[in-house]
């Protein structure tokens, strides 16, 4: 199997997300996938073992790239309240950026079998850290509640994006996530602080 690294591997990836999010998972072919990144049908094989792979190697590196980005972000405010906001923000305006993508992530991803779902684990638990680091640092610098149960709260921050996101994905209605951002991180923020 080929490095997972390249201008191939990267067309590949970015054709997946198109052809999955304009068919389905269940519904794209593979011989599709190839076709949008202009190589041969076996070509894809030489990085990745079947469709499933495809998904879940496309998830790991979206979602890697998204924490990544998110986290050098954060680390440039000391203000928890600040870092909470560009989460939220970052996190609308990623998945706006790119309607494929966030048709992938919101939809399709939640249609798999469990071995999708076991591959897709890590990152995503690389992201719940994240958002918990946000949280810890806001009851370490007393601008969060003391007593809150950390996991709890990222479940609910995590959940209300989550949500927030599919609505927007699902909605037939054109309007702006990210502009919902500021009503979200005020929503988000007097849960945290009690207020």
């Amino acid at each position: 199997m080929a490095k997972k690294t390249g201008d191939k591997y990267r067309a590949i990836i970015e054709a997946a997300v198109k052809v999955i999010a304009e068919n389905g998972y269940h519904n794209a072919q593979v011989s599709r996938i190839a076709r949008e990144a202009g190589v041969a049908d076996g070509t894809i094989y030489l990085y990745f073992h079947n469709k499933e792979d495809v998904l879940i190697s496309l998830f790991q590196v979206k979602m890697g790239e998204f924490t990544a980005a998110a986290r050098q972000e954060l680390a440039s405010t000391a203000d928890p309240f600040e870092r909470l906001a560009r989460l939220v923000h970052l996190h609308f305006t990623n998945l706006e950026a790119d309607r494929n993508l966030a048709l992938v992530m919101q939809i399709q991803l939640r249609q798999s079998d469990p071995g999708i779902r076991r591959g897709i684990a890590e990152p995503l638990r690389e992201y719940f850290h994240l958002i918990e680091g946000v949280i810890n640092y806001g009851v370490e610098m007393k601008a969060f509640r003391p007593d809150l149960d950390v996991r709890l709260a990222r479940q609910m921050i995590f959940g209300t994006m989550d949500e927030v996101a599919t609505c927007w994905v699902m909605s037939h209605h054109p309007y702006s996530l990210a502009g919902l951002s500021g009503q979200v991180y005020q929503l988000l923020a007097r849960g945290l602080t009690g207020a």
